[in-house]
């Protein structure tokens, strides 16, 4: 299978540049993959799709401003670095003993200009007050970066929300799509990325579809470069997912072996939910007395034509770029040929692209 095979032509006016008005004033596009219909509504419609006993998960993550900018400590020159998966906890895991390390927190980073920084290379934020040192350079262009000092704190004051790279940065509406560019319910701060199909969700529509008898949970998973990393070998399957941390609560796996249908917001939930789908100890009934289990990991699980579903049963998602995963995991979900038919018709009605686009819900 080619990763050509996923290539469509967008013209640059169907990118949305900025959100709907109101988030669930966004247009919703109806899949039905048994009919192979398609319907156009308003994404405040779509609790006409949902009944009692559905479980509608959500990824309650939210975007870190990982965006930092600093100079190198030899020279000053002006480097710009995302944070995109934090590797501490992995690290103290394996073994090693936090009392014996420097004090600081390990992330995986893109840097730019990457090439200037080698191994043992320092770079400097605000007035030396947080301090980045290079401990690896990976084969496909990451950093592994250590950061000596209050970074969370830095990050808190300096740091920029890393926007994606097609939306043109205003300086006058900056704040306002920052602030849309997060869900209502994002939580867990940690992602590099937003989980983009549920930012058309309201507290308002979300109260409606419980008052409709719909169990809502959720999971995290830490957007990241899994998500929005091109693609750059000719065969998918030679492809190779980047890992991204999850977890999953006990009280959402109760919710998920009691739902008549699981509903994903989203890639990011579906993968997650796929990948303890595929754990044996989610099936394993529980002993007397014990207690739902919770799931946490790192998860590189990659979906596209072919693959089995375990767990999601329908799913809500945005239009997505051509060429990426995420195109490829739809169209394993609802089949390439239906999916490419409805990103045309899609086109041809006017719909908004990628981030701040419109919505589809495949059923």
């Amino acid at each position: 299978m080619k990763v050509s095979d996923f290539d469509y032509r967008l013209p640059q006016e169907f990118i949305a540049q900025t959100p709907a008005e109101k988030r669930d004033h966004s247009r919703l596009m109806v899949l039905e993959r048994r009919t192979q219909s398609v319907e156009h509504r308003m994404f405040y419609d779509i609790t006409d799709y949902l009944k009692a006993g559905d479980l509608l998960v959500l990824n309650d993550t939210k975007v870190m401003p990982a965006n930092l900018t600093g100079v190198k400590e030899k020279g000053g020159g002006r480097v710009e670095v995302l944070l995109t998966r934090n590797l501490e906890p992995r690290r103290l895991a394996s073994g090693s003993n936090p009392a014996s390390e420097p004090r600081g927190s390990v992330w995986e980073c893109l840097v730019k200009p990457g090439k200037r920084l080698n191994v043992g290379s320092q770079v400097l934020f605000g007035d030396g007050e947080v301090v980045g040192t290079v401990l690896e350079k990976l084969e496909s262009g990451e950093q592994i970066i250590e950061f000596a000092g209050d970074l969370q704190g830095y990050m808190q004051k300096h740091g920029e929300i890393p926007l994606p790279p097609y939306i043109e940065k205003v300086e006058s509406r900056k704040s306002k799509i920052e602030n849309r560019y997060q869900t209502i319910y994002a939580k867990q701060e940690g992602a590099s990325a937003a989980p983009t199909a549920g930012l058309h969700f309201t507290p308002e529509l979300l109260n409606k579809i419980k008052a409709n008898g719909v169990e809502i949970a959720y999971l995290t998973l830490h957007t990241g470069l899994a998500t929005f990393k091109p693609v750059y070998v000719e065969n998918v399957e030679e492809h190779k997912m980047y890992k991204e941390s999850f977890e999953v609560p006990p009280e959402t796996t109760e919710k998920l072996k009691k739902a008549k249908r699981v509903i994903g917001v989203g890639t990011t939930t579906v993968r997650t939910l796929e990948t303890i789908a595929n754990d044996p100890l989610f099936h394993l009934p529980l002993n007397k007395g014990e207690k739902e289990r919770g799931f946490q990991g790192e998860t590189d699980l990659f979906i596209y034509p072919g693959f089995k579903f375990k767990m999601v049963d329908a799913m809500i998602t945005n239009f997505h770029f051509p060429r990426s995963t995420l195109l490829m995991l739809v169209s394993a979900f609802a089949g390439k040929d239906f999916i490419f038919k409805a990103y045309q018709e899609a086109m041809d009605n006017g719909y908004r692209f990628f981030s701040f686009g419109d919505a589809m819900l495949i059923l």
